[in-house]
This record gives structure tokens, sequence and C-alpha cells, in this order.
């Protein structure tokens, strides 16, 4: 693990944060399209979630190009590349919304999330061996605020330009300018900045450090059981956290109505999120370790799952803070436990953790087609629906707290 005091990295870890900003902003927008979508193309409720999957499918299918990618020149140029790629997808979204396609759409959101995907396989590894181990939750934390924020501004950002209630394809148009057009300028910054480049324990090599003996002998990233059940974690819980966001906005329509502002309704799944993040820049590790706290907010997203079910439906909404809450700090602590000892093989390792982010386009997809099904022939989904279809939530939050007792401990 790399020992430099952290501080030495603040300038480059405030550049990161700017990153993860972006991150967030993108997956921010798909939550307030998924609604604005299907009203406009007249789809079904699994169709709308078609979005999030259109963005998330990008993390299997480039997950491993973008590891190899990244070994071959560096965190910073991939950075870069990753910046001009999201903002192709971006600019896509104008002639997409002039066709009027749906599937053009779909393309566009596709191609933004294979630079999502490299810009998560550059930043989640570059921010875990920055610093010490044991404090690498609380910079993901940090990292997390910001990326959190940006879900809440964005839908906020659009919104100025559509009306929920009445959705106008024309009206994205500019917003999808002033995205790309920033996105071009973060692609130029971060070419010219001067970002250190950090390595993990062991992962150039070399024989004089003091790298893992548990990776040193090993010939394939397959030889790793803790860093595989960490794919199936991170799958597990982005689909858990994107779920929230995804849905929201449908759960609000279903248990308030046609109010206005519905967007304002995604700031549920923020400030739960970001006050989660709080706590863990405050409390690990100096009050709890990062593997208690897996622990403790898996126990408490099992004990909010059921409140979201059983609750009335007038309460039963606003648990979707709790929810977000609990799902905070399990990405600040499953990613370092998943990428422990993996030493030369930390980069390919990561790789494989980005494709696990796949899991946010196929829960939430799950989740809408479950929710049709659930409806049956009505035209609108109820309240109850979506609670049923929320129990999808439970065996998530158990295989997690598994990970976090046990399967991040397996090393044969």
């Amino acid at each position: 693990m790399n020992n430099k005091p952290t501080k030495t990295y603040v300038i480059p870890l405030i550049i990161i944060a700017v990153m993860f900003f972006v991150i967030g902003f993108g997956v921010g927008i798909s939550g307030f399209l998924t609604p604005a979508l299907r009203d406009a193309f007249n789809l079904s409720t699994g169709q709308s979630y078609l979005v999030t999957a259109a963005i998330f499918s990008a993390f299997v299918v480039f997950g491993a190009p973008a590891g190899w990618l990244i070994k071959k020149i560096g965190y910073r140029k991939s950075m870069t590349i990753a910046f001009f790629i999201m903002a192709l997808g971006m600019f896509l979204f104008v002639p997409s919304a002039n066709a009027v396609s749906f599937p053009l759409f779909l393309v566009a959101l596709f191609v933004g999330g294979i630079g999502n995907t490299l810009l998560q396989a550059s930043v989640n590894p570059y921010v875990t061996i920055v610093g010490p181990e044991e404090s690498a939750a609380v910079r993901m934390s940090l990292m997390g605020i910001m990326n959190k924020t940006a879900w809440w501004i964005a839908p906020l950002f659009l919104g100025m330009f559509i009306d929920l209630q009445n959705v106008q394809l024309n009206d994205i148009i500019f917003p999808f300018y002033i995205v790309t057009g920033i996105l071009v300028f973060l692609g130029i910054f971060t070419f010219f900045t001067r970002l250190p480049e950090v390595k993990a324990v062991g992962e150039d090599g070399s024989i004089d450090e003091l790298q893992s003996n548990y990776a040193k002998d090993k010939k394939s990233i397959f030889e790793f059981p803790h860093l595989l059940l960490g794919v199936l974690a991170i799958f597990i819980y982005v689909g858990i956290e994107t779920l929230p966001m995804a849905s929201i906005i449908d759960f609000a329509k279903a248990s308030f109505g046609d109010v206005p502002n519905l967007e304002a309704y995604s700031k549920y799944v923020t400030i739960g999120l970001v006050l989660g993040y709080v706590f863990g820049v405050i409390a690990i590790p100096k009050f709890i370790s990062q593997t208690k706290a897996l622990i403790a907010f898996s126990l408490l997203g099992i004990a909010s799952s059921l409140l979201l079910v059983f609750l009335p439906s007038r309460f039963a909404f606003f648990t979707l803070l709790l929810i977000s809450f609990s799902n905070s700090l399990m990405w600040p602590a499953i990613w370092p436990l998943a990428i422990k000892d993996l030493g030369k093989f930390t980069k390919t390792g990561s790789s494989l953790l980005v494709m696990g982010i796949v899991g946010g386009a196929v829960l939430p997809l799950i989740f809408g087609f479950l929710v049709d099904a659930i409806k049956g022939s009505n035209e609108v989904a109820s309240v109850a629906n979506y609670q049923s279809a929320y129990l999808i939530l439970l065996p998530c939050y158990f295989f997690i707290l598994y990970f976090a007792k046990y399967g991040h401990k397996i090393r044969k």
C-alpha cells in the first residue's frame, strides 16, 4: 500500500472529487430521464428502465478493456479519454431528440456509459491506494459526497428546462449542449493537470518491495475468491443504490399524485447517502472499522427494506431516505476489501469490479418488470405494487452482509 501521507495528495484528491461529481451527474440524469422518456414515448414501466440499463450495461461490455487501457496508458490519460467519450454520449442526445427516437437515446446513453466505465475504473482504485488502507473508506466517503450531491443537482438542472408533467424532447437539446461543453473542458483540463500516478503494493511486480505474499505467486485474476465475491457484492450494491434514484419519482407519483416539482423528491435519496458519507468520514476508522460499518449498514438495509414494504403508503415513501443511508458506506467499504492483497493484479481486479457496476442496469430493470407484472392489466401502478416489488432489496442486503462478515476473508 502507498504509505505516503494523505496530505501530499490533497490537490489530486480535489481533482478526483470533481470527477466523482461528474459520474454522479450522469447517473442523476438517468434517474430523471426514466419517467420523462416513458411519458414521451408511451413506454411501460419496465421499458422505461431500459434508460438505466443502457448506461450500466456499458460497464460489463467495456469493463475489461478499460482495465487493459489503464494498464497501458495510466490513470490520468484514461481519465482524459473518459471525459471525451462521455461528452460524445451527451452530444448524441441532440440528434436523438431531433429524430424522436428512443433507440437512439439508448445508444447515446450507452456511449456515455462507456466513458463512465473508464472513469470509474480509473478514479476508484486511485482513491483507494493513494493513502493508508485503514482510511480508504474515509476517502471514498468524501468522494461519495461529491458523487451523490451531483445525483441531486442533475435532475434539478434538467428540471429547469423540462416540465415533467408535459415532456417535450426538444427542450433537452440546450442543456445537453451545456453538459457536453463542460465535459470537453474537463477532459482538456485533466490532460494538462499534474495528476501523479500511484501504484498498489506489488503492482509493479518488484521483488524488492514489501508486497502481498498472497498475490505474488498467482497466475490469474480468477484465483482471488474474495475479489470474485466482491464483484458480486458490487453488482448487488450498485443495483440497490441505483434503484431508489431510478424509481423515486415514479413512487412519489404513486404516493402523492401529480404534484408540482416532482423532481425535488429525488433529494431524499441524496440526503440519506450524504448523511451516511458524513458519518463515514467522522467515524471510520476512529470509532468503527470499515468492515464493521459494512456489517451494521447491511443490517440497517434489511430493516429499512421491511419498513419500505410493510409501512402504510403515506409513510413508506420516506423510508427511501433510510434505505439510501443504509447504502451510503457500502461502496467505500466493499471496494477496498475486494482489491486487498491483489498486488500486480490491482488494475485488472479493479476492471472486474467496474464490470460489477452493471448491477445498476439489471436490478432496476427487474424491478420495473416486477411492477408491471404485479399491477397486471391496471393502467397505472399503485403504491402497493411498488412496495411489493421493493422486496427485491432483501436478498441483496443479505448477500452484502455475508460478504462483510465472511466473504472478504476467503483466500482459498
